[in-house]
């Protein structure tokens, strides 16, 4: 079915008037200079348009055998072409696009097949010698997704995700605002999808999108399935926000009015923080899936999202996973459109820089904690109880700053591609995400203190990401750009604060005391962190990680051990199975009643553990019970934190 058209669509004039804007989105950074491709016989992009628009049709039906079949018409000229699969994928901030999923690859020219060659330097890159007389060339292939346990997963029986980068090939030379796509997707009959595209014609099970830029093709992905609903969260907007929702069967798509309230607060909020949108509507794509979940991207008008089936149904057991969709809407103002400068790519295959994740995705990590408890999807206890897993975290599991800093670790994306380590603790991975957040809230309470709570981060966000309301033009900035910002709010030495932040070989934790709170363990676990042990979250078990040192997975294969603790000291191996303890098969339970027995007892805690078929008992020498976190008051100081998560009127 066709997607649902409300009656506050803009005109088409105001439609056509969006594409036009798109078409120039993606500002140049003055002062970037772009690496060349790793061949240079491979066209560096340039600012000039591609001739002609390309045809792109995805035949997504054989759900069945996750099998995407793609046809491309591309309008050429005679002599030589190189053909590009896209490598730099936005929001992966990594050189990770699946070139290892396509197959069946050939081309045509004039009804005749055209022998293509890879490029020798790039496997993302394929050349081609055009017919002299060719107009058009004819491209198939395949994307075939993953369809083991240890691959991502993008079609089940009841829905599929779709992302464009996936399937599509695109000339080199040009920017990618500079090339056209007319794109198009055949579903299996009877499903309806969400997309930030919009339909212009409807035939049978495919659907034919307004042309629109590459650039804005890849990021304007789809979610389709048999069981769909579309949830207006701004009702009588102007610029509509949507929740389109694909669940694995259709009791998961009732919410109820509460639910339902909460999520328009989310809407609500984050217009109060930031004062401005860039975008002319707005989609969550929302998988609600035991299969196809546990997915966060982000894009200028949509975001891609999942999480466990029963989200809204055992609503009651999924608070650590409602920040997601908050996280993922403030990316729409932080992160694509304002970038870091060395973020911003002229094309899908020219190298990013990540220097300025810890914005990017630090501050977004911030707000999104924030949002979720305004918005009330999380209460004020929650917000604390999430936030003290963070803070504890950095307190007690992440010894790795003694070798590491924020700063390095925007670098993992590249160097780990996002794949498991063995040692996270050590390790450590991506870290500019939460001690980003930690770091901004210190900033937040110290912006409070300068200015006798008169100004704050909001100042900063609304300055910063709220400027332009209503351009979709990307607006880019560079660290002094940031520094500036923030003393535009209060004068400060405000490069010296988050450089001393940034490189430090120790965790960002003052910012918890510093807005009226402090991190506290007991033995007593909080509501919301039983939840996260559950695995509501699609994140880590952390429930030994603060005592004995160990991260468990769900099936009890140790996830992580923290180094030097008192499990690592015993030799436990991260990929080892935890079988018994004191001679009682493993189970949550009986790890508690050991940890809590040990505090009274001298004797060591025996593990049984079994790892590449062989069996070992090792001895952990940990007598200090439960670890938990929790928040508490400072008295006689200010409560920042309850004034930063209250709604906003």
């Amino acid at each position: 079915m066709p997607r649902s058209i409300p009656s506050s669509r803009p005109t088409l004039a105001a439609r056509l008037a969006a594409v036009v804007v798109l078409c120039v989105s993606g500002a140049t950074a003055a002062g970037v200079a772009w690496a060349d491709a790793a061949d240079a016989h491979i066209t560096p992009p340039k600012d000039t348009p591609y001739p002609g628009t390309l045809q792109l049709a995805v035949d997504a039906s054989n759900t069945a055998q996750g099998i995407f079949r793609v046809h491309e018409v591309i309008p050429v000229r005679g002599g030589k072409l190189t053909l590009l699969y896209p490598k730099w994928i936005p929001g992966n901030h990594s050189p990770t696009g699946p070139i290892d999923m396509i197959a069946g690859l050939t081309l045509h020219a004039n009804g005749k097949r055209l022998e293509w060659q890879r490029d020798e330097y790039d496997v993302y890159a394929f050349r081609v010698d055009v017919p002299r007389d060719a107009s058009r060339l004819d491209v198939d292939f395949e994307y075939l997704s993953g369809r083991g346990p240890t691959q991502r997963t993008q079609m089940t029986d009841a829905m599929l995700s779709l992302e464009w980068n996936d399937v599509s090939l695109y000339p080199a030379g040009h920017y990618s605002r500079d090339i056209t796509f007319a794109p198009s997707v055949t579903l299996p009959h009877g499903w309806q999808l969400g997309t930030a595209l919009e339909t212009l014609s409807q035939s049978g099970d495919t659907t034919t999108f307004n042309p629109v830029t590459y650039n804005t093709l890849v990021d304007s992905p789809m979610y389709a399935g048999l069981f769909f609903k579309r949830v207006d969260l701004d009702p009588g907007a102007a610029v509509p926000v949507h929740l389109d929702i694909v669940a694995d069967a259709p009791k998961y798509l009732e919410m109820t009015p509460q639910q339902l309230q909460v999520h328009r607060n989310l809407v609500t909020q984050a217009y109060k923080l930031f004062g401005s949108h860039h975008y002319n509507h707005y989609d969550f794509l929302y998988s609600l899936s035991d299969q196809l979940s546990g997915n966060g991207l982000e894009h200028h008008r949509s975001s891609e999202d999942g999480t466990r089936a029963g989200y809204f149904t055992d609503w009651d057991k999924t608070a650590p996973g409602r920040d997601l969709l908050a996280h993922e809407f403030t990316h729409s103002w932080n992160g694509k459109f304002r970038r870091p400068a060395d973020l911003w790519t002229p094309n899908f295959n020219v190298p990013m820089g990540d220097s300025l994740l810890w914005v990017y995705e630090g501050q977004t990590q911030y707000w999104g904690y924030v949002l979720t408890a305004r918005s009330g999807m999380w209460s004020d206890q929650q917000f604390r109880d999430a936030l003290a897993l963070v803070a504890a975290t950095y307190d007690r599991n992440r010894p790795g700053f003694e070798w590491r800093t924020i700063e390095d670790t925007t670098n993992d994306p590249t160097a780990a591609r996002r794949e498991p380590i063995p040692y996270r603790s050590w390790q450590m991975g991506e870290e500019y995400y939460s001690a980003g957040q930690l770091m901004w809230l210190e900033a937040d309470a110290k912006i409070r203190a300068l200015t006798g709570d008169r100004q704050s981060l909001d100042t900063f966000a609304r300055q910063f990401f709220g400027v332009d309301n209503g351009s979709f033009v990307t607006k880019t900035y560079t660290f002094d750009d940031v520094a500036a910002a923030l003393n535009g709010v209060v004068k400060y030495d405000w490069a010296d604060f988050l450089h001393q932040r940034l490189n430090a070989h120790e965790p960002p934790m003052s910012g918890i005391e510093a807005s009226g709170w402090k991190l506290v363990y007991n033995d007593q676990e909080s509501a919301f962190q039983k939840q996260f042990d559950s695995g509501a979250s699609f994140r880590h078990l952390m429930s030994y990680a603060f005592s004995i040192g160990l991260t468990l997975a769900k099936n009890a294969v140790i996830d992580d051990v923290r180094w030097n603790s008192p499990a690592f000291k015993a030799g436990v191996s991260p990929g080892a199975t935890l079988v018994a303890v004191n001679g009682l098969d493993y189970s949550p339970e009986v790890m508690t009643d050991a940890l809590k027995g040990a505090e009274h007892d001298q004797a060591p805690i025996r593990l049984l553990l079994k790892y590449q078929g062989e069996y070992k008992t090792v001895a952990v020498d940990y007598h200090g019970g439960m670890q938990y976190p929790h928040l508490v008051r400072l008295s006689g100081t200010p409560n920042y934190l309850d004034e930063i998560i209250a709604a906003k009127k």
